[in-house]
């Protein structure tokens, strides 16, 4: 695997193998975040899905890394990565949390064959990044200011264990949320014609950083179908319970399977 994506061990399930390749999941994780975070969503969708992490510098094991200057520089890396990561026919769908949704829309946009989905949470739809001055990964003035209290509502530790984290600990990740927000603010939204593929989006009713109507107005985006999910909890809920997520994927990855078979066996 390369530099921007990484995989983990499929542990051998049946069906991952080149004649009938498992299913592609392609995961973008928040602003401050890295991807090994998911690396236990491999183990939960076994034999379902391989599931690859998109890996930002600056983070894990790539912390000595700087930092990209746009996220045009980030997306145009991870597409062209994805081409040799995921082969031809190979079904794929796209995930993406916060700021990773944002990325995740824009991936699939530039990938060479149509994902099957896109999954996004906890995101602005693309056309809300910018307004008024926030930038989805933090919000602030006109200025560029960074405000402290909207990194820690992204930080949004409330459904964990506070032994986890200690101050140096803390620091540090709103440190990395600060550095990523920047990156955040290069983005700029275009007038693109809408994807042609589903699109789910999920929110938390207690996220203070996303307004219900920016998850709405996803609904622009694409022409295919459109779902709207809800999920009790703050900004990182979707992440900290992710059994209802996971089975939504399950169930995509299941017939983006299928779908592939069927139109295999019609050939």
């Amino acid at each position: 695997m390369g530099d921007w994506i990484t995989g983990w061990p499929t542990g051998g399930s049946a069906g991952d193998s080149g004649a009938d390749p498992l299913p592609v999941l392609l995961c973008l994780p928040p602003a401050g975040a890295g991807c090994h975070q998911f690396r236990t969503w491999q183990q939960r969708l076994s034999g379902t899905a391989r599931v690859l992490g998109v890996q930002l510098p600056g983070r894990e094991d790539r912390w000595h890394e700087p930092l990209p200057d746009t996220v045009e520089e980030v997306v145009e890396a991870v597409a062209a990565e994805l081409g040799t990561a995921v082969g031809p026919g190979v079904p794929l769908v796209v995930y993406g949390h916060s700021f990773g949704g944002l990325l995740g829309y824009e991936v699939a946009r530039l990938s060479t064959g149509t994902p099957y989905a896109l999954v996004v949470s906890g995101c602005p739809a693309p056309g809300s990044w910018g307004v008024g001055g926030r930038r989805g990964a933090g919000a602030g003035s006109g200025s560029g200011e960074v405000d402290d209290a909207e990194l820690e509502r992204l930080l949004d530790t409330g459904d964990l264990d506070p032994g986890l984290f200690d101050e140096d600990s803390h620091t540090l990740m709103i440190e990395m949320l600060r550095k990523d927000a920047g990156l955040s603010r290069t983005y700029t939204p275009r007038a693109q014609p809408p994807l042609q593929l589903p699109l789910y989006v999920w929110g938390a009713d207690d996220d203070e950083t996303v307004r219900p109507e920016e998850l709405d107005a996803w609904r622009a985006v694409t022409e295919g179908p459109f779902h709207r999910h809800r999920i009790p909890g703050g900004h990182n809920a979707v992440l900290h319970r992710p059994d209802p997520l996971l089975a939504q994927l399950a169930g995509l990855l299941d017939d983006a399977r299928q779908s592939r078979n069927a139109i295999d066996a019609g050939a």
